[in-house]
């Protein structure tokens, strides 16, 4: 968290000390090109939104670059993904037009066909990338114009069991032209941090990328004439064709000739906002619509919270310390509610160590993701910076074990008056969620290796992923839970009698009402969500961290007024039980949010096929719905401890 606050108070001594016009994107540095300087395309995994299973761009027999395949380096986050960016031989001179040669395949094998028609069926995209854009192409869906990132390895025709394999591409490349007197660039990236001094302003001038479009084709070429060229030969190409007798079929013992064409376009698109066509957000009204609905709900509950202390909780007490002792002792006699369960409301839960596991884990994945999505929302989080965000997330549950242990060891010194055992707490909490995390991703990582994915986790990431956890996590939980047993812990306002308190009957079950409190938070979390699976499974950028950040601290707010309501009313009917059902009065919002997304799996996800793909999609929703369950859980029984805490502090007791 610190690396970023110098590099920015860095980034503003620069900006202000220096007299100079200037602009910034966090994560990327600008590149400036002369004409005829060459660029190289990269291309990342093969995706599908059918299946979610990322392949290697190389496991198809597409033209290899000279030299042999380089991979780019990755971040943690990228590994995880499943990203496999490597180099491609798909050559760009700046601002040089030209139709290009590249190969042409051998026979195609029948494991070639087979493959090629799989991932053609499977609607799996090429992802190719530009001096860091993505590929864009731009489609029409009935009469509406729609962008994607990427394009497809082929196609099949409708009515036809033929499929059709996409051998050239018409790129339109714009760039805007950079005059570097007068402008100082600073960047942080991969490429580190960097800074256009007064002696390179002239080699700064030139021409920047902002734009990367492609149309993909399918044409048959004569392969008798073709490998009469060579890698890179200009040739005179036709347009893309419209009889499928002029594409290239994919079948045995054909052999495939790949082509492209450019043209580099001059635009008026700055460097800066070369990212706005990704990032177009789309339904802003939906969002405030969302958000309104959230505030709808919290001032509803506020209300309620209002009457609680204002009316009923005051009344009460008032009426109470103004009686005499044994007028008290009458009144005891005849009152009912949360005055009769003083001598029970702070007796042990069931299985405290659990809870303060859980709530050590909530204050973790809460931190972790107000402390992101801040970031994020103020652009430090570029998406640029690919697989950034989920680094950045890492990294930040990893030192936040500090808090986790602190908070966990404190619920556990709260309970039990005592710090014993604090060392087998901070180890349950540093293993209780990642251990959790472990198993699901350990199952899901076997499936992915049968199906050779590129998304499975390698053995070397494996071995990262628990060093990070042993020599980071670890340790910071202990101290956390070390220096927690050096905290004053929270005294009880009333005696706990020996003998428990008999909890009067009732018709319906106290749990159905906790769960069903779920669905408060869940309706100001579902708008948001739709956006967030959309863009984890559907591929679209998702990039309105500023509406998530407000949903994100009304589902805070909902969930505390959830739990202070539900934990008040259950101590009305006497019954002081109220620990656990206070944590999944919010809690259980996470059980809506799993079949939410298993709604959104049967019709949304129409495309999704194979039970593969359906394990992968509920295993990540199972661990989504588990941190959801959490850390709102832990928001509602600190809010409702602390409730209850000043609830009965207010009662006199001899």
């Amino acid at each position: 968290m610190r690396t970023p606050m110098i590099c920015w108070a860095f980034l503003l001594l620069v900006l202000f000390g220096k007299a100079c016009n200037g602009f910034y994107l966090p994560g990327s540095y600008m590149h400036t090109y002369s004409t005829g300087d060459e660029i190289f395309a990269k291309v990342n995994s093969l995706t599908s939104i059918e299946t979610e299973l990322p392949f290697s761009y190389y496991s198809l027999p597409y033209c290899q670059p000279h030299g042999g395949i380089k991979k780019s380096a990755e971040n943690l986050g990228e590994l995880l993904m499943g990203d496999q960016i490597d180099n491609s031989p798909y050559r760009f001179r700046m601002n040089v037009n030209e139709s290009v040669y590249l190969c042409t395949t051998k026979p195609l094998s029948e494991h070639e066909v087979k493959l090629l028609k799989q991932r053609t069926r499977d609607l799996y995209q090429v992802n190719m990338i530009l001096d860091n854009l993505p590929v864009m192409r731009y489609a029409k869906q009935n009469g509406i114009d729609i962008q994607w990132t990427g394009f497809p390895v082929g196609y099949t025709p409708p009515n036809s069991n033929d499929d059709y394999i996409i051998n050239h591409l018409k790129f339109t490349v714009l760039v805007h032209e950079y005059e570097g007197s007068g402008v100082e660039v600073i960047g942080t990236g991969e490429e580190g941090m960097g800074m256009i001094s007064e002696s390179d302003k002239k080699k700064a001038s030139g021409f920047e990328i902002v734009g990367f479009v492609v149309v993909p084709c399918s044409v048959k070429y004569d392969p008798e004439v073709m490998t009469k060229h060579h890698i890179y030969d200009n040739i005179s190409l036709a347009d893309c064709p419209s009889d499928l007798d002029k594409s290239q079929i994919i079948r045995e013992q054909e052999r495939i000739s790949f082509t492209y064409v450019v043209e580099f376009v001059k635009s008026d698109i700055r460097w800066p906002s070369r990212w706005d066509a990704y990032l177009k957000m789309e339904g802003a009204r939906v969002h405030w619509f969302s958000i309104l609905n959230s505030l709808m709900v919290i001032f509803f509950l506020a209300g309620i919270v209002f009457v609680i202390f204002l009316r009923t909780v005051r009344r009460d007490l008032t009426r109470y310390e103004e009686l005499d002792k044994e007028a008290q002792a009458q009144m005891n006699e005849e009152l009912s509610g949360w005055k009769l369960v003083v001598g029970d409301v702070f007796r042990e839960p069931d299985c405290p160590k659990l809870l303060c596991v859980m709530v050590g884990d909530g204050v973790q994945i809460t931190g972790m993701a107000v402390v992101t999505i801040v970031f994020a929302a103020f652009g430090f989080m570029s998406p640029a910076s690919r697989g950034m965000l989920l680094t950045g997330m890492i990294l930040l549950y990893l030192f936040l074990g500090i808090a986790a242990g602190y908070a966990a060891v404190c619920m556990w010194t709260t309970i039990k008056g005592t710090s014993e055992g604090w060392r087998s707490i901070s180890w349950s909490v540093a293993s209780f969620f990642p251990g959790i995390v472990f198993v699901i991703l350990t199952i899901l990582n076997f499936i992915l290796w049968g199906s050779h994915s590129t998304g499975a986790i390698p053995i070397s990431l494996y071995f990262v992923l628990l060093a990070l956890w042993f020599c980071i996590s670890v340790p910071l939980t202990l101290l956390g839970g070390f220096i927690g047993t050096r905290a004053e812990a929270i005294q009880y306002p009333v005696r706990t009698n020996q003998i428990p308190r008999e909890i009067p009957a009732r018709k319906l079950p106290s749990w159905v009402l906790v769960l069903g409190a779920g669905t408060l938070p869940f309706g100001t979390l579902f708008i948001e969500l739709f956006f967030i699976l959309s863009s984890i499974w559907l591929g679209r950028f998702y990039y309105v961290f500023g509406f998530l950040l407000i949903v994100l601290l009304l589902l805070v707010i909902v969930c505390a007024e959830v739990s202070v309501v539900l934990t008040y009313m259950h101590l009305c009917v006497e019954d002081w039980r109220w620990w656990w059902k206070a944590f999944f009065a919010s809690g259980s919002v996470s059980i809506f949010v799993f079949l939410y997304s298993i709604n959104y799996l049967v019709f949304d996800l129409q495309s999704l096929s194979g039970p593969v793909s359906a394990i992968l999609y509920l295993g990540y929703s199972l661990i989504m719905a588990i941190a959801i369950m959490l850390s709102t859980g832990t928001i509602g029984l600190l809010t409702s401890f602390y409730f209850v805490h000043y609830l009965f502090s207010s009662v006199k007791i001899d």
